[in-house]
């Protein structure tokens, strides 16, 4: 009987000790759900809780750039910089899209950089023109691309690791998507090593400038003798087409002939020297009998096999084809 009462008193205790606990822990407040934190850019919460590798696997997210988060492989994504954009400052606040919760695809961005966008070119390069308006770009409002209502976004992948437009051996196909003939030229027999990867196209072009055929310098000749300084002279007998622009002779792309030029010699010469007292081949030949004019302009056709400093000469010898150009 004695045993029976402890059991009884014994199994009480245990009931009020319980319910103690249970009104204990029904007072403890529940711990707050913790807000989702930045993965790559301050504030990228609320983006990258819909937006991450997944992405690459929607239909509305074919014609962007594969994965919005390797942005964190790029200057852009660079959190020890102050100047790191966050998504809003490119894309807008865009509200309705940041409060869709539906199945299907939401409400486009304040800011839409997709491929058959509705925002317009300005509208969209003025997120990136707010941090990237010096330097060689000053000109861009009026420049030839800018005024053919080009985006920033047309040639640059801003969420790449690698854009294609930086790197010296995928720059060409940046460029050739709209300059189809110099595509063409690039890969004749005579060129400038661009295919080669020893030079790109923004060797010779500012593309954000805004001087004419948007050249890193102000003119042809200042751009060509950035490498061929031997031929800026000046010369104590200067060759006019030479001082005036080096492509009256030279397709820069690429042509057909050697060094570049235009049209081979003599025919070249002629578009500007063709008179009678210099034909267009050495002086009595061919001195053999003909009655037609087969045999003209067959003999010594090479002009620059005696005129080989055609860029300029400095003879002193005084006489009266010291200026021709002659060794």
């Amino acid at each position: 009987m004695k045993c029976l009462r402890q059991f009884f008193m014994l199994s009480v205790l245990l009931g009020l000790l319980g319910a103690g606990s249970g009104l204990a822990l029904a007072a403890t407040p529940a711990k707050p759900a913790e807000s989702p934190k930045d993965l790559i850019l301050k504030g990228d919460a609320k983006c990258t809780g819909c937006h991450d590798e997944a992405d690459d696997a929607k239909p509305t997210m074919l014609d962007l750039h594969p994965s919005v988060l390797s942005i964190g492989k790029t200057k852009h994504g660079t959190k020890a910089d102050g100047r790191t954009p966050t998504c809003t400052d490119c894309h807008g606040e865009s509200e309705k899209h940041l409060a869709y919760r539906g199945n299907d695809s939401p409400p486009l961005t304040d800011r839409d950089f997709r491929k058959k966008t509705k925002t317009s070119a300005a509208e969209r390069n003025g997120a990136c023109l707010d941090c990237h308006q010096g330097g060689n770009r000053i000109g861009w409002q009026s420049s030839a691309h800018s005024t053919q209502d080009l985006a920033c976004t047309s040639c640059h992948q801003v969420h790449a690791r690698n854009d294609k437009v930086m790197g010296k051996a995928t720059q060409t196909e940046t460029c050739f998507t709209c300059h189809k003939e110099q595509r063409v030229q690039i890969n004749k027999p005579s060129h400038h090593p661009v295919i080669e990867g020893k030079m790109t196209c923004s060797s010779c072009h500012n593309v954000h400038g805004d001087n004419p055929k948007q050249l890193v310098k102000n003119s042809t000749n200042e751009t060509c003798y950035t490498c061929h300084m031997e031929k800026r002279g000046p010369f104590v007998h200067n060759h006019q087409p030479v001082s005036e622009d080096c492509s009256i002779c030279h397709q820069p792309h690429g042509t057909n002939v050697d060094n570049l030029l235009k049209a081979r010699s003599p025919l070249l010469c002629q578009e500007c020297h063709s008179h009678d007292s210099h034909p267009g081949q050495a002086a009595t030949l061919p001195n053999g009998t003909t009655n037609g004019t087969g045999f003209l302009g067959t003999v010594g056709r090479g002009c620059m096999s005696c005129h080989t400093n055609i860029h300029g000469g400095n003879s002193t010898v005084n006489s009266a084809t010291a200026g021709r150009f002659r060794r």
